[in-house]
Formats: structure tokens, C-alpha cells, sequence
């Protein structure tokens, strides 16, 4: 498929030659100086792609904050992409969707006690949380692979393994953002969403395909799905078992294939109703939802993704049919090939290294240890002989 498409649009590549001498001159910029990268005294994590379309970077960026959450501090900077407001925000727990935007909010109510911050400016918003009374431990970028003015810590590229962006293009022509030495930048790559069936020879091809420097960590990981929960209150219980369900799957997330090729199995047949990426649930879409869903027949249920159920539950006009049928199916990620412990001793060991409290820490020993030492000299120094005179 990944072919196809590229071949279909292989009259697009004079664009897409125009496209990358403009994004590789604005990285040469960053490269020799011109434009600056800013470091900053908090441990940054930035989780991103170089490609248009879901890598899963909610996910993942969620299984960042349950790593961390329990030693630490942990705030998520976000642009939020189609929020109604602007400048630097910090999320309360009855923040609108429509100020921060759906994935923000999905975060925040998913993790109430970590910190969630949006601001376009990613510097701005970083100066921001490091001036705040209760300052971040660290601090996760989320979608900023491409926000060079911040330089993070870790840098995490995220590679969709059905569209992996060895063999993609540039836009208009392909899906890549800008030029494949992109991924040079990054310290961490994932290859995300792969089959639980990839054998030790797809392993090893996709890892000689990359083709990564030494410096760099290659990790694999796939989805696991949990129970079906309501997503109105009023509906109390989940379908047991989907075996004998037809289910309507509705999405609106840049790439349902996994989902869709993972669920397949499990149910008695599929319905989907597929919208764009952080699509806005309109009149006519709760219309058509409604419709589809009276005419299917038989045991039946809708599932949706936890992103989209952030959005439904603010839209008015669903049928008293469709809120009791309707189910988010919450998603992980799980690091393959026994991965897992690596990835998290490189993530902890640097945030743990490069914290405030641990150099505070690293700075009272060293003042100890100094003041012991000068103790210690004086306790092993010579008594010069007093010379006495007789008169």
C-alpha cells in the first residue's frame, strides 16, 4: 500500500524537491547558528515525528508521565492543536476542552495531579512552568521532533511501522515533513504500532534499514488494548465479551489501521465511520452517527478511541440509543523484544541525573565532602615545635 501511494503521486516530487530545499535551508539555519536552540536547567523530553499522520504520541507520552509520575514532578507542554484561546495555559481539572485542546485535555483527565500546559511558543512555555512556585522535576514535549528552538535532553522520534519513513517521501508527494537526515536528531527511535507476530527476521531488517548512528537507541512497541468503559456516566456497564458484537467503530485519528486489524478479530463484524484527525463532531456527523447506528441489527455496540470520546462528550444531540452503546477502548503501548527495562533506565537515569533536586543533592555532598576534607587536613597537619627562649 505504502508503494501505491507514493507511485500515484510520483508527479508531485518537483514539489516536493521545493518542499525539502525550504525545510533543509531552516534546518541549516539551526545547524551553523543563525537560528538558536535554547537549553534549559529542567530535564526536557520531547516526543515527536517527522511525518503527517499518527505515529501514536499520545501513548507514548502517557507511559512517559506513568514512568516518571511517582519520583518526580511531571508537566506536558503542548501547542493544543485546534484549541479556542491562545498564549500559555496551565489545565485545572475543570479546564474546557476547547481552551487546550482534546489530547491535553485527555491527559489531564487521565493524570489529574500531573502538570498539563499549552503555549504555541514552546520556549515561552517552558520559561513559563520553570518560573512557577512549584516548578516541574521534568518536563514532556509533546509533538515537538520538529520545534528545534528548544533543544530537549532526549529527543524521540516516533516511526509509524505501517509507514515507516525509510521508504516515504517528502510532502506533497509522500507524508515526511521534512527530509529523512531528520531523523539524525534524534536520540531515541521507536518504531511504533507493530504487529505482536513480527518475527526475529522483520527485526532485524527494519533495524538495518534505519540505518542509525551508534549514539542512537532503537526500540520496538505495539498496542495493547484495555476493558471497554463508558463514556457516560449513566451507562454503567461494557459489553463482556465483543465476539458477538457488531460493533461501529468510530475514529477520528490519523491512522485507525492498527486498531482496526486488531479488533477485526475479536468482534462479529465492523462497521466504520472514519473522520480526520481531531476532526469537530458536527450536527450532520451526530446525525449520520445516529442513523448508522439505528439501522445496524443484532447485538451491537459503538467503540471509540479515547481521543474521540474526549471530543463526543461535548457535542449535544446523541440518540439515548448511541450513549448507552457508546465505548472508549483505552489503548498502551508495550515494548517488545524485552525492551522495556532498557528504555526505562535510559528515560530515568537521565531525568534522575540531570533534576534540580539531584544536582541540589549532588551540590550539599560536594560542600560536605569539601568541608570534610578541610577537616581532615587540619586534623593530619603538622604541629610545627614552639620555640621557646630562656631570657
Amino acid at each position: 500500500m505504502e508503494g501505491d501511494f507514493i507511485k500515484i503521486n510520483e508527479w508531485l516530487s518537483p514539489l516536493s524537491w521545493l518542499y525539502g530545499a525550504g525545510v533543509g535551508f531552516r534546518n541549516a539555519l539551526f545547524e551553523v547558528g543563525v537560528l538558536k536552540s535554547r537549553t534549559y536547567k529542567t530535564p526536557v523530553i520531547s516526543v515527536g515525528n517527522i511525518t503527517v499522520g499518527g505515529t501514536g504520541k499520545t501513548p507514548h507520552v502517557e507511559y512517559l508521565v506513568r514512568l516518571l509520575q511517582d519520583k518526580m514532578r511531571v508537566a506536558v507542554l503542548s501547542r493544543g492543536y485546534k484549541r479556542k484561546s491562545s498564549g500559555f495555559i496551565i489545565a485545572k481539572s475543570d479546564t474546557p476542552m476547547r481552551m487546550i485542546g482534546d489530547e491535553p485535555y485527555q491527559m489531564k483527565q487521565k493524570f489529574p495531579h500531573i502538570i498539563v500546559a499549552v503555549d504555541k511558543k514552546r520556549t515561552r512555555g517552558i520559561d513559563k512552568l520553570e518560573s512557577e512556585n512549584k516548578a516541574p522535576d521534568v518536563i514532556l514535549l509533546d509533538d515537538a521532533f520538529q520545534h528545534r528552538y528548544v533543544k530537549p535532553g532526549i529527543n524521540i522520534l516516533l516511526v509509524d511501522y505501517h509507514r515507516l519513513i525509510i521508504y516515504d517521501k517528502l510532502l506533497p508527494a509522500g507524508r515526511l515533513r521534512e527530509p529523512l537526515k531528520g531523523k539524525d536528531r534524534a536520540d531515541v527511535v521507536i518504531v511504533t504500532k507493530c504487529p505482536k507476530e513480527l518475527k526475529p527476521m522483520d527485526y532485524r531488517v527494519i533495524t538495518k534499514a534505519m540505518d542509525l548512528y551508534p549514539y542512537q537507541h532503537l526500540f520496538f512497541t505495539t498496542l495493547d488494548y484495555e476493558p471497554l468503559q463508558p463514556i457516560f456516566p449513566k451507562v454503567t456497564k461494557a459489553p463482556s465479551s465483543l465476539s458477538q458484537q457488531n460493533v461501529l467503530l468510530l475514529t477520528g485519528i490519523a491512522s485507525p489501521r492498527q486498531l482496526t486489524k486488531d479488533l477485526k478479530p475479536q468482534v462479529k463484524s465492523i462497521t466504520p465511520m472514519t473522520f480526520a484527525d481531531h476532526h469537530d463532531f458536527t450536527h450532520k456527523d451526530v446525525r449520520r452517527l445516529n442513523e448508522t447506528f439505528a439501522a445496524m441489527t443484532g447485538p451491537k455496540c459503538i467503540v471509540t478511541t479515547e481521543k474521540d470520546a474526549a471530543r463526543l462528550t461535548q457535542v449535544e444531540g446523541l440518540s439515548d440509543e448511541v450513549v448507552k452503546n457508546l465505548f472508549v477502548l483505552p489503548v498502551r503501548i508495550s515494548f517488545m523484544l524485552e525492551q522495556k527495562e532498557e528504555f526505562d533506565n535510559l528515560i530515568t537515569g537521565y531525568v534522575i541525573k540531570n533534576s534540580r533536586r539531584h544536582i541540589i543533592a549532588q551540590q550539599k555532598d560536594d560542600h560536605k565532602n569539601k568541608d570534610k576534607e578541610k577537616e581532615k587536613q587540619k586534623e593530619t597537619k603538622p604541629v610545627k615545635p614552639q620555640t621557646i627562649s630562656f631570657r
